[in-house]
Formats: C-alpha cells, sequence, structure tokens
C-alpha cells in the first residue's frame, strides 16, 4: 500500500512533538514534511539547522575572579535558494508551527509560497540518521567538563603561580570558556545528521612594566572534544614561557624601520596565511570579485617551495568538525601545492554561484547566521629545510616569535604586530626587539615564503567573517620570507 499523501489543507492541522531533550530520529518527520512544504512551493533547495548551546567564560585577574558568563541558547534557522538567489530565516521556536513560520516567511521573501487548496505536498527522504554525536560517544561530554568552582580554584592557582616566575608585574589574567554545542541539519537533498561540538581555550596574559618600559605577553591554548581539557592545562609550564618572553622584551630594543628578510615561527606565525591569503581563497570572495586569486586556479601564485592545506581532521585542533554546518562530512583540502593554486574553500552558496565543488567548509557562529564557506585548521606544510637552514640563510634580519594583532585589507593588504621579536646576525639570535610590525600583501608576500622547516605546529584562533565568529586553528612550520617592510622607529 503506498503511503498516504499529504494535501496543503491539511497543514494547518498538523502537529508534531519531537520526543526527549536531544536532537533524535523523531525530528525526521516534522522535518520531511516541512522541506516537502518548501519544494512544493517552488524552492530548488532548502535547508534547516536546529541549535542548542551551552557556553560558558570564566575571567581571573590578578587574585580574584572578575566575571563568570554563561550563555544558553536554542533556535533554528531555515534557508531557501531558488536559482543562484537564497535568504535566510532564523527563529527561537523550535515548535513545528514555529519552523513553519519561519519557512514561509523565508519563501515569501523570494517570491514564493505554500500552496492552498488540495495541492499534495511531498515528503522529503532523508538519509538513514547521521548521529556523529552518539557515534563517538559524545553525549555525555557536557556533564564531564569542569564546573564553576572548579574554573575558579584553576585560574586563580594559574595566576598565582605566574606571579611567582615573572618579575616587575602589572597585571595578570588568566581566562578560559567553554563552549558546547548540539546540531541537526536536515536539507532537501537528503541530508539528516547530528553533531555535538566541544571546544574550550585558557590561556595567559601577563603584563609587565618599569618606568616606561612596557611588555604584554599572551598564551592561549585550545581543545575539541576533550571534557578534561582545563583540568589538564599544564599552566606551570605555560607560565614560565609568557614570564621569560614578558621579562627579555621588557627591555628589548625598538626595531628599525625597513626591509628585512625574516623567519617565522611555527604555530601561531600562521595567522599571517590565514588573514592574507587564507580568506582570499574562501568562496565568499570570488562572489564578490575581491580576491586577486579569483581567475588563478591551476597557475602559480606562491613560490614553489609552499605548499598549504585547509581541513577538518588533525585530532583536537581549534577548527576540527566532524561535519560542517551544512551537513557535510569534513575532509582535507590542499590549497596549494608548490606553489599552484588548487582548491578553493567552499561552501554550497558558494559552489551555487562560483562552480567549485564543496569542501565541506559550510560554517557558522550559531542558528542566527547562514553557513558560508570559513576555514578550519589552515596551515602551510611542513617543508625539506632545517631550522639551521633558515637562520644560516641570513645575514641581518629578524625573527619574529610571536605575533601580535593586525588588520587584512579586502584584497589581501596587511599588517600585523609582533610581540616578541629577535635580531638575527650573520645566522645567530643577538638581541630582543620590539615595537615591529609586518606590512606586505598577500599576492607579493606568498611568492617569498621561500623556505620551510620541518616542525609544523598548529595553534588555537578565531576568525571573524560573514557568518559570525568561528573556532579556527591557525599553524606553520617555521618560515622565511626573503623580504617584507618592518615597520618601527
Amino acid at each position: 500500500m503506498s503511503p498516504t499523501l499529504l494535501i496543503s489543507k491539511e497543514i494547518p492541522n498538523l502537529s508534531y512533538q519531537p520526543k526527549g531533550d536531544r536532537f533524535d530520529i523523531s525530528w525526521q518527520q516534522p522535518l520531511s514534511t516541512l522541506l516537502g512544504m518548501g519544494r512544493a512551493a517552488g524552492a530548488d533547495f532548502v535547508e534547516f539547522f536546529l541549535e542548542k548551546s551551552n557556553y560558558i567564560n570564566c575571567l581571573a585577574e590578578d587574585d580574584s575572579i572578575t566575571s563568570i558568563t554563561p550563555r544558553l541558547a536554542t533556535g533554528a534557522g531555515v534557508r531557501v535558494f531558488r536559482g543562484k538567489a537564497d535568504c535566510y530565516v532564523s527563529t527561537n521556536d523550535l515548535t513545528f508551527n514555529g519552523l513553519k513560520q519561519a519557512l514561509e516567511k523565508a519563501l515569501s521573501i523570494l517570491g514564493l509560497n505554500i500552496p492552498q487548496g488540495s495541492a499534495f505536498i511531498p515528503e522529503i527522504n532523508l538519509e538513514l540518521f547521521r548521529d556523529y554525536a552518539t557515534l563517538k560517544n559524545k553525549d555525555t561530554w557536557l556533564s564531564q567538563c569542569s564546573n564553576m568552582q572548579e574554573m575558579g580554584d584553576i585560574l586563580l592557582s594559574a595566576n598565582q603561580f605566574i606571579e611567582k616566575k615573572a618579575s616587575k608585574v602589572r597585571s595578570r589574567r588568566a581566562a578560559y570558556f567553554r563552549d558546547w554545542q548540539e546540531i541537526l541539519v536536515a536539507s532537501t537533498d537528503g541530508t539528516f545528521a547530528r553533531d555535538i561540538r566541544l571546544t574550550q581555550s585558557v590561556g595567559y596574559n601577563l603584563l609587565c612594566a618599569d618606568g616606561q618600559n612596557r611588555s604584554s605577553i599572551g598564551k592561549r591554548d585550545g581543545d575539541t572534544s576533550n571534557p578534561d581539557f582545563l583540568r589538564q592545562w599544564n599552566y606551570q609550564n605555560v607560565a614560565e614561557e609568557v614570564a621569560e618572553s614578558a621579562g627579555k622584551m621588557l627591555y628589548a630594543d625598538y626595531v628599525e624601520s625597513g626591509q628585512y628578510p625574516i623567519i617565522m615561527a611555527n604555530q601561531f606565525g600562521g595567522v599571517i596565511f590565514h588573514e592574507a591569503c587564507g580568506h582570499l581563497l574562501e568562496t565568499t570572495q570570488i562572489e564578490r570579485k575581491s580576491t586577486p586569486f579569483i581567475d588563478k586556479k591551476g597557475e602559480k601564485i606562491a613560490h614553489e617551495n609552499l605548499t598549504a592545506w585547509d581541513e577538518g581532521l588533525s585530532d583536537k585542533a581549534f577548527g576540527t568538525i566532524d561535519m560542517d554546518d551544512e551537513g557535510m562530512p569534513t575532509q582535507r583540502t590542499l590549497l596549494i601545492e608548490n606553489g599552484i593554486l588548487k582548491n578553493f574553500i567552499a561552501d554550497r552558496a558558494g559552489s551555487i554561484r562560483t562552480g567549485h565543488p564543496r569542501t565541506g567548509s559550510g560554517r557558522r557562529s550559531n542558528y542566527s547566521y547562514a553557513a558560508a564557506s570559513r576555514m578550519r585548521n589552515t596551515y602551510i606544510a611542513p617543508g625539506e629545510y632545517t631550522l639551521d637552514n633558515l637562520f644560516s640563510s641570513i645575514d641581518k634580519g629578524i625573527y619574529c616569535k610571536k605575533m601580535g594583532g593586525g588588520s587584512v585589507g579586502p584584497t589581501g593588504e596587511f599588517n600585523f604586530g609582533v610581540d616578541e621579536a629577535y635580531l638575527v646576525e650573520n645566522g645567530k639570535i643577538t638581541k630582543p626587539l620590539k615595537g615591529a610590525t609586518l606590512i606586505g600583501e598577500a599576492k607579493e608576500i606568498m611568492k617569498k615564503i621561500s623556505m620551510s622547516s620541518q616542525d609544523l605546529g598548529l595553534a588555537a584562533g578565531f576568525c571573524g567573517s560573514v557568518s559570525g565568529s568561528v573556532y579556527v586553528t591557525v599553524g606553520q612550520p617555521h618560515i622565511k620570507v626573503d623580504s617584507i617592510t618592518v615597520g618601527g622607529r
């Protein structure tokens, strides 16, 4: 016997009540019906994104807990495509009627309406429920994380320890956050998938001062998927590293402006590649025609010694995800190989509008944003050189050990501060320097990254763009840039 078909005049009488307090298979029927309504209205593609989140931030300043900020949220977003045009509507109402109203609003913006009368409404045949949370035992993560008392105790202990290790201390800050998120994605291509993410970060910021001399050094670690992350934070080792760097920079000489060869340290040194090049490889930039690489696929855009990746697979890295926010399983994407541009970073909308294949990179901060092409773990691959090779190639240059903040223009012009730098003379580090700013342009600097060492390191970061702030990894081995403008005194 064939299943009974839903007729549009029956829609007002529909009522579904999913079971339990998690997104599970009981959502299949209501979402399948809603997706069918969207297709019956004439939409080419419809997607629902459901989310529950539980976030907390804890800050210790000197010897006090000065801020504890919790945030709970539940909501959903619906995205409708008609040709290359799309519309996104979000809601806090996860009842069937609430989701239907959001769908109707999105459809109406694109000039579409759910048919009335005796029109048939097809149900969308969703895939067998793809539940990464249950498959990988993530459902107990939240209950296993540190409670507020434990957060405060660890951060205060960390601040007390760093005071013993540093001198001329003006202020000590230790901060931690935990972000738990449950999501469910269902769409008219049959996607029906659930996941849980647990993202955590903890770190120091130390300010030292002596008269007119000042230094500010920070270090932050991040993790996905480990409820014991804060308990396992080795703040003693981190404190010694931060205190040592702050002490060296306190009385450092100011750098002289000029053109220099530089060596950039691994881990967070990769922020320049992320900002100055990675964003320009997102299909969002192609849509805006704001990237110099728009028509360069298959062409040389970087030095032949440079290879770069974007992926969501590295164990516990800050940008690691089992699926993106459009329900696509994560993957590894080769961006640049031996200087040749191989691929762009694409979400669904970017793929529709540019023709570049999706890469599992549709990401968003939360349900109030439509997904967009975003980086995950993005890094320059290790090369064939040793650190000695890099340093010995420089007669006079600068070693940039810790990067600070900076800004990037829409087409890749950038400037970045360097928190910890050293003069390199005749292949040797000779003295600390402060006040350095790196200034350049992506399409030029990429051609000057001539050497990469073998010590790839990754670092946690945060990335803001059109779909909000997302967690990412930046990274690289130590690299040599043949020449760059360094601002100073």
